[in-house]
């Protein structure tokens, strides 16, 4: 978007008049309304947001606020009463310096600084251009008021000996508002072209302490949470390769008595089944049993399970094309966070963590449809096709038509954030013509090119009945109980995130490094808490292990959102109920993004877990 303000290079200009604005009451209380929230203005040179500079109280270090108040609040010194002004006349201090390398030596320059100072100014004592005549001297500002008529609210209220001050009511009276602008060009040496952003940043030091804070709570967390695995993982191989319940080489044995003797074989358990597999003795004979020498297998628990527990589970169809989007997530998250953290992706490149997000998740088609393939073909499904076009257009899809319909709420208030039609043609391009090829291509590799999964024991023909559940191992409660773990390592971290989206828009988020720390011990946590709540759901003798792994790792994006709520009842002051509407759909649509990333990881978690701990052992 151009303003109307004429700025030209090296070009000083004292005052210029831009234009003069009339509003009626309706304007005034809006204007109003405006200034007591704090709402600022945020204009861009040379990529640069035009600043409030401030200087710290031992007047050491300066540093810059996004933006400029539209206007500012005031007390009458004689009624006491709140007065509000409007700032209609804006001073830009654009800085600059000679531009490094072969453009410099020819005499280019660069911007390394944009402030903007304001003034507000009564609209009486201007000359003839429409300037202040006196710009620098003290005068009363422009006041957001319009005196009331009192002849109409004396026919309104003929029995009150009290009017009202305020009168909101449209009577066709209007205030006029004239704006103006003055422009100065100052060279400083003292800000380097590649620095030139610190400034935006050096009020968020202090911030720092928090910052790792939030990482040793993490590791914490993280670290009495490895405990536990490093325990469940011992336990698990005492149990395989011990004396108790494991023969040589992690073989299950069951102990016969001599045959003859008049006596039936013992029971391992009371609820056993009839069908657990023998194991011949080392001669090759069924008959040749010697009771002196013979093991016994303590089967319990997850053991139990070893003929169902790579059962294809049900909507297998869905949960494939799942994972693959959920792969896609990854790739895309794990890119992000790398080019941030070498400092491609900075608050400088607007737009740049979008655009290059969509990127990312296009591209990362080709792992998705890889993936997606090769788990449904180990699932035993025959239509390859049916799960590229699941896969390709499932999760997108629902994606864009969220994103599609929230959008015509934003064109429906006119606002400037609203993404262009060209903008929505363009991402259904990217998904049809570039994400579709692609995830086809791994579809196809992952189908005709790789075999399925080897898992290390057969599936019974007939499923094993699973005795009642504890009520914790339960879908909705075990994914809750799992996911507030993760949660309590991410939340500090969530706090600047979300105060840097919606509540402070004069600073930026840009500690990227602590940012990928607390990513990647929220990431080892989930791996590990899947692995807890595996094991205990496989010791309940439960081996509905896959759709349970994918909402125990996503477990924690219901406490997130809970978390958006929370923000925004506490910190926010949002009005009207679209904007609600899009903050509630835009916090679930990220936690929805964030459930199947973190998801998808604690699926590929479970998966290697369960083929491991099976693969220890031998089921003939």
């Amino acid at each position: 978007m151009t303003s109307d303000y004429d700025v030209a290079m090296g070009q000083d200009q004292e005052c210029q008049y831009l234009c003069s604005h009339r509003t009626d009451r309706q304007g005034i209380k809006r204007a109003r309304e405006l200034i007591e929230e704090g709402y600022v203005a945020e204009w861009i040179v040379d990529n640069l947001p035009g600043a409030t500079s401030f200087v710290t109280v031992d007047r050491k270090h300066k540093y810059y606020a996004a933006g400029f108040k539209i206007g500012y609040k005031d007390f009458s010194p004689v009624t006491g009463k709140q007065k509000y002004y409007i700032n209609n006349h804006i001073t830009l201090v654009i800085r600059y310096r000679q531009a490094p390398g072969r453009a410099g030596r020819n005499g280019g320059k660069v911007i390394v600084g944009f402030e903007v100072y304001t003034k507000s100014i009564e609209a009486a004592h201007r000359d003839s251009t429409g300037c202040p005549q006196d710009l620098h001297s003290d005068m009363d500002g422009m006041e957001m008021y319009i005196a009331p008529n009192t002849t109409r609210l004396a026919s309104k209220y003929p029995s009150s000996s009290y009017l009202p001050e305020e009168d909101d009511t449209d009577d066709g009276s209007t205030l006029t508002i004239p704006y103006s602008y003055s422009v100065y060009f100052r060279e400083d040496d003292s800000i380097e072209w590649s620095k030139r952003w610190d400034l935006y940043f050096n009020n968020q030091e202090d911030s720092n302490v928090i910052h790792w804070l939030a990482i040793i709570n993490s590791l914490v967390i993280c670290s009495l949470l490895t405990v536990i695995v490093v325990m469940v993982i011992n336990r698990t191989y005492k149990q395989v390769h011990g004396k108790d319940g494991s023969g040589d080489d992690g073989k299950l044995l069951l102990k016969r008595r001599k045959p003859g003797n008049g006596t039936k074989s013992p029971r391992l358990r009371e609820k056993a089944p009839a069908g657990l597999l023998e194991q011949k003795g080392e001669a090759g004979r069924e008959d040749d049993w010697s009771s002196d020498e013979e093991f016994v297998e303590d089967i319990t628990g997850w053991k139990l399970l070893h003929g169902d527990i790579f059962r294809p589970p049900p909507y297998a169809g869905y949960l494939a094309p799942l994972i693959g989007s959920g792969m896609q997530l990854v790739f895309m998250a794990t890119g992000l966070l790398i080019l941030s953290c070498f400092g491609i992706l900075n608050p400088s490149f607007r737009g740049g963590f979008v655009s290059v997000g969509v990127g990312l998740f296009v591209f990362a088609g080709i792992i998705s449809g890889y993936f997606s393939s090769r788990l449904y073909k180990t699932f035993g499904g025959m239509n390859w096709r049916r799960n590229t076009l699941l896969t390709a257009l499932l999760f997108p899809g629902l994606l864009f038509t969220t994103i599609f319909i929230l959008n015509l709420f934003v064109w429906a208030q006119a606002s400037s954030t609203a993404l262009p039609f060209g903008t929505l043609v363009g991402l259904i391009a990217l998904m049809l013509l570039i994400q579709l090829p692609l995830v086809y291509i791994g579809s196809w590799y992952g189908s005709h090119q790789s075999h399925p999964y080897e898992h290390p024991t057969k599936t019974n023909s007939v499923a094993r009945p699973m005795p009642e559940q504890a009520w914790y191992t339960q879908s909705i409660y075990a994914a809750l109980i799992a996911g507030f773990v993760p949660f309590a390592v991410v939340f500090i971290e969530l706090l600047f995130v979300f105060r840097s989206l919606w509540q402070d828009k004069s600073g930026y988020y840009y500690v990227f490094g602590f940012l990928s720390i607390v990513s990647l011990v929220g990431i080892l946590t989930v791996v590990e808490v899947t692995i807890v709540a595996t094991y205990i759901m496989l010791c309940q003798e439960n081996y509905n292990w896959w759709w349970q792994s994918v909402f125990i790792g996503g477990g924690s994006s219901f406490w997130i959102f809970l978390y958006c709520i929370v923000f925004y009842y506490t910190k926010l002051k949002i009005h009207g109920f679209i904007s609600a509407l899009l903050f509630f759909s835009y916090s679930f649509l990220a936690c929805t993004v964030y459930g199947l990333l973190t998801g998808t990881v604690g699926f590929l978690t479970a998966y290697a877990f369960v083929r491991r701990i099976y693969g220890a052992i031998k089921a003939d």
